[in-house]
């Protein structure tokens, strides 16, 4: 993995870490908002729902476009694109760790029993 890459990873977590961004990212499943239509259900200001949104939009996960005076945002396509193809490694890798562990545990099952030695 590149160090870019790394860094995409590093911004993509942190972004998703905050819990008023995942909810931000929940209400834009529903399709686009303004930033006004984005800070209505918190109890923030409209700049600091603002300072959220620049940290999603550098993390890759919304894209803005200029309509006038507003600037609607939406989720930006393939943003999980990245974060995916992570957790997509480690999930392999926890199944190929269950896996050698099953197999370790049948064998273990199958195994005749060694004779213990008998204490007096």
């Amino acid at each position: 993995m590149t160090a870019t890459a790394i860094q995409r990873l590093d911004a993509a977590f942190s972004a998703l870490a905050d819990p008023t961004r995942r909810a931000i990212l929940a209400r834009l499943m529903r399709g686009e908002a303004t930033v006004t239509e984005l800070a209505e259900p918190f109890a923030m200001s409209q700049p600091a729902i603002s300072r959220h949104l620049k940290v999603l939009e550098q993390a890759g996960f919304i894209v803005r476009r200029v309509e006038g005076t507003t600037r609607p945002v939406r989720l930006a396509p393939d943003s999980l694109t990245e974060v995916d193809g992570y957790l997509g490694g480690l999930r392999d890798a926890l199944e190929a760790n269950y896996s050698r562990l099953d197999r370790l545990l049948e064998a273990m099952q199958t195994a005749p029993a060694k004779p213990t030695r008998r204490t007096r």
